[in-house]
């Protein structure tokens, strides 16, 4: 397999050229001003990215046929449930550094054009890797079975911003203000120039996704091993992230049991890659059971609690 996949640099560029584009227009046309985004409109930009996400499977299946289309909508439904980890832990960093929600936009903006970068650059490494080293993918599957199970028993804990080592480096190098300055991420005092809280929040939002990625990815590869197909379900899982955290940072409490649906496809996943060699689950069987495992937890959150 090469490093980019059998679909060639020609398609690498015509998709991220779409991208930027999506993001220019959000940003520059949409979104320019900072502003709270209410429920109707989360909503809506929901509706359009997760069209976008799910009429670029068509795209996939006209030019790369349905086996591809199937692996490409299993990986974007896995991104997207295990993006929602991130969304708690956006809802914690933005309390402890007391964001006010018209700056929240903008931080996940830039969070998230960073996100793709770094995921893109993850995703041709591994691609590499395992294109030398195929054992790699059992390594994989090992990890994603030991993730499954240590998010199953491991005890809520909150994570501590101040303790993230890019935090604490960044404030070793620029000194720090105790006030926001609108939605600034560097301002000059007195001649000297300071960081804002806004750029310490952007760098635990990043460093968070990256950490979050070590977990996503491997188990996208547990679906494809088609670089393109693995990073164009990753960019569309991401571009709606924001959207849909301000419509489930209110209600997302509420889906109890949805950490074990999540538990679950990390499990089934990993052990689907170490049973290759002798076990071959068609990628539309995989489909369906991460859709049935999710679906069950969030059904079963719904069922109200016994006093």
């Amino acid at each position: 397999m090469e490093l980019l996949g059998p679909h060639g640099i020609g398609a690498w560029v015509l998709f991220n050229v779409m991208i930027l584009a999506f993001l220019a227009l959000d940003l520059g046309v949409f979104n320019r001003k900072s502003r709270v985004l209410g429920v109707r409109e989360s909503i809506f930009w929901n509706v359009v990215w997760t069209s976008a996400g799910l009429a670029f499977a068509l795209v996939v299946g006209r030019l790369y046929g349905k086996t591809s289309a199937i692996e490409y909508v299993t990986g974007y439904v896995l991104e997207r449930a295990l993006s929602i980890d991130n969304i708690f832990v956006f809802v914690v960093v933005f309390r402890y550094f007391s964001v006010p929600r018209e700056h929240q936009h903008r931080i996940l903006y830039w969070g998230i054009l960073g996100a793709l970068i770094m995921r893109g650059a993850l995703i041709l490494a591994g691609a590499a890797a395992v294109a030398r080293f195929h054992w790699l993918l059992y390594v994989f599957g090992a990890f994603l079975v030991y993730t499954g199970f240590h998010l199953l028993l491991k005890k809520d804990e909150a994570p501590e911003p101040h303790k993230n080592p890019a935090v604490r480096l960044a404030s070793r190098i620029f000194p720090v203000t105790h006030e926001l300055h609108g939605e600034h991420f560097f301002v000059r005092l007195q001649g000297v120039l300071h960081a804002t809280p806004l750029l310490l929040v952007l760098l635990v939002v990043e460093t968070t996704d990256l950490l979050f990625a070590f977990d996503s990815i491997p188990a996208v590869f547990g679906v494809t091993r088609d670089p393109f197909i693995i990073y164009t379900s990753n960019v569309f899982a991401i571009l709606g992230l924001r959207a849909m955290y301000f419509l489930l940072a209110a209600i997302l409490p509420s889906f109890r049991f949805l950490n074990y649906g999540l538990c679950a496809v990390l499990v089934f996943i990993g052990l689907r890659m170490l049973a290759e060699p002798w076990i071959e689950i068609p990628v539309t069987w995989a489909l369906t059971l991460v859709c049935v495992m999710l679906g069950a937890s969030m059904l079963a959150s719904l069922i109200p609690k016994r006093k």
